[in-house]
């Protein structure tokens, strides 16, 4: 019987057909908590006790002394207005050991922890991403990383030290024109032959773009397809993708020119090669890693999607935070500040909540890549999902920062981050891809408890191997539907808490909300199948459950890892619930597009009914807002939590150093502002905006003299904080003695004519 069926699931392509390269991503990293959710039965209790690693004070003092260090050196705005990156600047990155985080220790690296390397980049990488790329690129997927894990002994004495010490500039070559998402199908070529001293050589023939440090870069890791007509490399005559290393200078490399990113203009651009030669020895690995380049690069992948635009999008959300809560204190309008309006408050809550949520994930991934784990499926939440949600973040500060935030110049805090929100979207896999093919593709067959059992079973023809995992399958579905209907019904509650106390419901939802995903995953893959590859709207929605569900496991996480701080609590509520209804509306999608006969017209009419009825969460609530608000508007233990490890100067340099130093002062001007305010209730002071009156109530006794300089000065900090930056014509145009936009001449010269006759 089950031989049949095997058969006719061969014949009617019933299971996803998986291609060579799509094994190798399948078979890439390992199966971490994601598997949990798959699973139908989260095991909490070993999930919140999965590693949650503070930082070594050694790499602690890196990120305080070094990190910090060079963001003083840069100023952000010249950097980002001129695109060049000052000699001191580059010099301090070598002599520090930038170039070479992730190099052991032994070839002159410093052999950091993922999570110091992520925390580093998230530093940096909000400051300026013009120099964050010169840390990001040598320190993530390229020449350093792939010849550490697959060099041989030669190519790691010879490169790995002078990639550490910077005199090597690295860019890996992989995006082409018609291979972008699909990196797969790159055109890129490289032909073996035989050189004129009888060893084997590679003719390379390609054309790149997008590729980061390109114009900058004398050492390239360029991914081609190899062909060896005479097999002289002894992996047959079409060994596959490769990863060849390229140095500045080889006759026949064009490299040099820059594309223009949005936002910060940072060094990116074309790579083009016609004949170019290089030996067989510098295939990454050498001459036996022929063809081994996407395992290669699947492999590091895994993981490493967690890393650096992670990192790169949750420091641009720590940056928010840190200046928009300010700003909302510090800008008042109707004599009020206006991070008191509800309308400024909510955006601020969202702010900080999902920037502690956030945070929470990447600390908890990094930990576990440290500890051995490389979890392809959690790593591409985290791409997908950090970057869409710092370009949430951008937008909603832009809004309370309003036209300090679209008026251009060295005061502009958030502007540069808004307009290059885009770049994390779309680099290292675009988000819509890596939502809808990824996420819950790479999921649900590989951290199934049996689906990829199953999937090799019928491709190997291996009945017994089919017989059992297919029972075991269908074991767990019935168990699923069963454990699905009593949480249903009992609101989580029979899920149970691995925790007492105010989290514990928390808890209890997510453990209904995993049975109800693990029913879905198997309804999915009983009823729609091998057609799911071309279902990336249902498949897209699988994946916002999995990455919500993760997301709020993350802030729980990170509550129990920084000790159950009771003032964190509406933070953890706000971001839960948030994350729930995120849930909750995903799976709304599914049952009104699950597209299967008869089960389907169910899940779209009464199946949708009672999941709206039965709502797993709807949201925070209003009167959660303003405590979630207050967290990063507030000078405080709990602000310096939120916002910890992100560079924000308070010194009354431009833009984020004059905005904080304004919001303290006038977080420490309140108590006086505040008796001003009382004296004016009580008819002793005119009406007026309070500030003002600061003389008048020293005469009347109301304030000291030194409370009345502190609101003085807390005044004039704050007037000065909102104010944008001017510019002359001259230094407008950038034209030196221009006094008016070219061709408004005439304007100019009839203001004198007309002010003579009158």
């Amino acid at each position: 019987m089950f031989q049949q069926l095997m058969k006719t699931m061969q014949a009617r392509k019933m299971l996803p057909q998986i291609s060579d390269t799509e094994r190798m991503a399948l078979e890439a990293g390992t199966v971490w908590v994601d598997g949990e959710y798959f699973s139908g039965s989260p095991d909490f209790a070993r999930m919140i006790n999965e590693p949650y690693s503070p930082l070594p004070a050694e790499e602690q003092a890196f990120l305080d002394g070094p990190c910090t260090e060079l963001c003083r050196m840069i100023d952000a705005y010249e950097v980002a207005t001129s695109r060049q990156i000052p000699a001191e600047v580059l010099q301090f990155l070598k002599d520090k050991g930038f170039f070479g985080m992730l190099i052991p220790k032994e070839y002159g690296g410093l052999g950091m922890s993922t999570q110091a390397i992520s925390s580093a980049m998230a530093m940096i990488s909000p400051y300026s991403g013009v120099v964050s790329t010169l840390v990001v690129i040598p320190n993530s997927l390229g020449a350093a990383e792939l010849i550490n894990h697959y060099g041989t002994q030669a190519q790691k004495d010879h490169y790995l030290p002078k990639l550490a010490k910077g005199d090597y500039v690295p860019c890996f070559g992989l995006t082409e024109p018609t291979a972008g998402s699909d990196a797969a199908s790159i055109t890129a070529e490289g032909e073996v032959f035989k050189g004129e001293d009888g060893t084997p050589q590679i003719r390379l023939n390609f054309a790149k773009r997008y590729i980061t440090l390109a114009p900058v870069a004398n050492l390239i890791s360029l991914a081609c397809y190899i062909r060896d007509p005479e097999n002289l490399l002894g992996r047959g005559e079409n060994p596959g993708i490769t990863v060849v290393l390229l140095h500045k200078g080889a006759k026949g490399l064009e490299i040099g020119d820059h594309h223009q990113p949005i936002g910060e203009a940072f060094y990116n651009g074309p790579i083009f090669g016609k004949d170019v030669v290089v030996p067989a020895e510098n295939v990454i690995g050498g001459t036996e890693y022929a063809g081994q380049g996407w395992r290669m690069l699947m492999e590091q992948l895994a993981g490493g999607r967690a890393v650096s635009l992670p990192a790169g999008a949750i420091g641009g959300m720590k940056a928010v935070a840190a200046t928009t809560g300010a700003y909302s204190m510090v800008r008042q309008q109707f004599g009020i500040p206006i991070g008191r309006m509800e309308g400024v408050e909510d955006k601020v809550a969202r702010i900080a909540a999902l920037t502690y949520m956030c945070e929470g994930a990447r600390v908890y991934a990094c930990s576990a890549i440290d500890a051995g784990e490389q979890p392809p499926v959690v790593s591409a939440v985290l791409k997908a999902y950090t970057t869409e949600l710092s370009r949430q973040c951008a937008t909603d500060g832009m809004d309370v920062f309003s036209g300090a935030g679209v008026m251009q110049g060295p005061n502009n805090i958030l502007g540069l981050g808004y307009m290059g929100a885009p770049v994390g979207i779309t680099v290292e896999g675009a988000n819509i891809m890596t939502r809808t093919l990824i996420i819950f593709g790479q999921g649900a067959t590989r951290c199934h408890p049996y689906a990829q059992n199953v999937v090799n079973a019928v491709e190997n023809d291996d009945v017994d191997a089919f017989r059992s995992n297919l029972l075991g399958w269908f074991g767990q579905f019935f168990v699923t539907i069963g454990r699905s209907f009593v949480r249903s019904i009992t609101r989580g509650w029979s899920a149970g808490s691995p925790v007492s106390g105010p989290t514990a419901r928390h808890y209890r939802k997510l453990g209904w909300a995993a049975a109800r995903y693990a029913l879905l995953t198997n309804l999915a893959m009983f009823f729609i199948g091998g057609k799911l590859k071309a279902k990336g709207k249902l498949t897209g929605r699988y994946a916002d459950a999995l990455a919500w569900q993760f997301l709020a496991l993350s802030a729980l996480r990170r509550f129990e890892g920084e000790g159950r701080k009771s003032e964190d609590l509406p933070v953890v509520h706000y971001a839960v619930n948030m994350a729930l209804s995120e849930v909750q509306q995903a799976f709304e999608g599914i049952y009104a597009n699950f597209d299967a006969p008869v089960l389907g017209l169910y899940m779209r009419t009464v199946g949708s009914w009672l999941l709206r009825l039965n709502s797993l969460g709807r949201g925070p609530s209003d009167t959660e807002t303003t405590k979630v608000a207050m967290a990063i508007q507030r000078p405080g233990e709990q602000y310096e939590r939120i916002i910890k490890g992100v560079y924000a100067p308070d010194d009354g340099s431009a833009g984020v150093g004059r905005l904080l130093s304004a919001w303290k002062l006038g977080y420490e001007a309140q108590p006086a502002i505040n008796k001003i305010v009382a004296a004016q209730k009580a008819k002793k002071l005119e009406r007026a905006v309070p500030e003002t009156q600061a003389d008048a109530a020293q005469t009347a006794g109301v304030l000291t003299g030194q409370e009345a300089d502190l609101v003085k000065r807390a005044y004039a900090a704050r007037i000065e904080a909102v104010q944008v930056d001017v510019f002359s014509p001259e230094e407008f145009f950038g034209v030196k003695g221009m006094t008016i936009a070219p061709g408004f001449e005439d304007t100019e010269a009839d203001s004198p004519r007309l002010a003579a006759s009158a």
